[in-house]
C-alpha cells in the first residue's frame, strides 16, 4: 500500500514472462502538427457535413504536419519524454521508431532520430506493424532492457499519414492525421510492463483489408475493419489482463489504438473497466497509426484525466493484420507543465 495525494492506494503487482529483471515506463512525451483541419472542411469535399463525420468517427478534427517532418516529429516527442523521465539523449542507449508511412525503407529512420536527439552512438532500428506497431515496439524494448541488451531504451511511434491518405476518397480521408508519441522504458526492481499477447492473420483475404499497394494510396474496407477490431480484438485485451495477474476493475486507464471512437467505445464496453477512462484523443487528433497510443496515453497524464502510477491496458490493432495488447504502470510523475505538449 502506498500513499497518493494523502490517500492510500493498494498497488497491484504487475506479472511479467521469463526474464532476468524488471522493466518500467518512467516518461511520455507527444507532438502534435501545427495545423488542426476540422471535420466541416474535410466534409465538404463530398458533399457532407462535419457532423456526418462525427457521428460516424467520432473526430471532430485532426492534425495535418504541412511543414514538419516525420523525423522532426518523432525528436519533439522524444525529446519531451526525455526531459519528463529526467534523462539526457546520451543516457539513451537505444532508439526504436515504430512507423508505417516512411516514404522509403532507408535510411533507418531511427538513426536519424537518435543522431538529432543527441544520441549518435545509440543503436537504432524501425519497426513496422502499422497501427499495432506501438506496442510491439513496447514489448521489445522492455524485453530487451530485461535481457541486459539495452540500459534504457527510447520507443518513438511517428506518423504522417496524410502523405499515403487519398484526399478524394471518402473512406480513408476523413480518418487519418500526423503526429508523433514517445516512451522511455528502464530497468526496473519491480515488473512495470505486463507480458505482450500479440499476433497477426496475414492472410490475403486479411491484409487486402488495409493496404497501400505499390505505387499506390491507401485503401481501406472501413466496415469489414470494424467488425473485426469490435468481434477479434477485446479477448486479447482480456487475456492480456489476465497474464499480467490483474481484473478489468484494476485498471486505471483504457488506451485502445485510436482508431474511430465507435470502435473505441465498442472495445471498451466489452472489457468493462468499471474504473478506468478510456483515452478518446482521436476526437480531436484522427487516427495517427502507431503514433495513436502514446499520444493518447501522454494526454491523459498530461491533462489529470489518469493517476500517475495507475495501470493501463494498452491495445493495438491494424494493418497487416497485426494486433497486441499489454498493461502497464503509467509514470508516477507530476503531469507535463502548461505548454509542454502542443495541442
Amino acid at each position: 500500500m502506498v500513499i497518493l495525494h494523502g490517500v492510500a492506494v493498494t498497488v497491484i503487482a504487475l506479472r511479467q514472462g521469463p526474464g532476468v529483471g524488471g522493466a518500467r515506463l518512467v516518461g511520455l512525451g507527444s507532438y502534435r502538427p501545427q495545423t488542426a483541419v476540422g471535420s466541416a472542411e474535410i466534409a465538404a469535399r463530398f458533399g457532407r457535413t462535419g457532423e456526418w463525420i462525427r457521428e460516424r468517427t467520432g473526430i471532430v478534427s485532426r492534425r495535418f504536419a504541412r511543414t514538419e517532418a516525420m523525423e522532426a516529429m518523432a525528436v519533439t516527442a522524444g525529446t519531451r519524454a526525455l526531459t519528463q523521465a529526467g534523462y539526457g539523449p546520451r543516457e539513451i542507449d537505444l532508439v526504436i521508431v515504430a512507423t508505417c508511412s516512411a516514404q522509403s525503407p532507408v535510411p533507418v529512420r531511427a538513426a536519424a532520430v537518435a543522431k538529432a536527439l543527441g544520441a549518435p552512438d545509440a543503436a537504432a532500428f524501425d519497426l513496422n506493424a502499422a497501427c499495432a506497431g506501438f506496442c510491439y515496439a513496447m514489448a521489445v524494448a522492455a524485453d530487451l532492457v530485461r535481457a541486459g541488451s539495452a540500459r534504457r531504451v527510447l520507443v518513438v511511434g511517428t506518423e504522417k499519414m496524410t502523405e499515403w491518405v487519398d484526399p478524394a476518397d471518402l473512406g480513408t480521408s476523413i480518418i487519418f492525421g500526423d503526429g508523433a508519441g514517445a516512451a522511455v522504458v528502464e530497468a526496473s526492481d519491480e515488473p512495470g510492463i505486463g507480458p505482450i499477447v500479440w499476433g497477426s492473420d496475414g492472410a490475403a483475404e486479411s491484409a487486402e483489408l488495409i493496404e497501400i499497394p505499390v505505387g499506390g494510396r491507401m485503401r481501406m474496407q472501413g466496415q469489414s475493419v470494424f467488425r473485426w477490431a469490435t468481434t477479434e480484438i477485446h479477448p486479447i485485451a482480456l487475456l492480456a489482463c489476465e497474464r499480467a495477474g490483474v481484473r478489468p476493475a484494476d485498471l486505471a486507464a483504457i488506451v485502445p489504438h485510436q482508431a474511430n471512437l465507435r470502435i473505441i467505445d465498442a472495445l471498451a464496453r466489452k472489457i468493462d473497466a468499471p474504473n478506468a477512462v478510456v483515452a478518446q484523443d482521436v476526437v480531436e487528433s484522427g487516427n495517427t497509426s502507431a503514433a495513436s497510443i502514446p499520444m493518447a496515453l501522454d494526454r491523459l497524464l498530461a491533462e489529470g484525466l489518469a493517476e500517475p502510477g495507475g495501470l493501463a491496458l494498452l491495445i493495438g490493432f491494424g494493418a497487416g493484420l497485426t494486433y497486441a495488447a499489454q498493461v502497464v504502470r503509467m509514470p508516477a510523475r507530476v503531469p507535463a507543465p502548461a505548454g509542454l505538449v502542443t495541442r
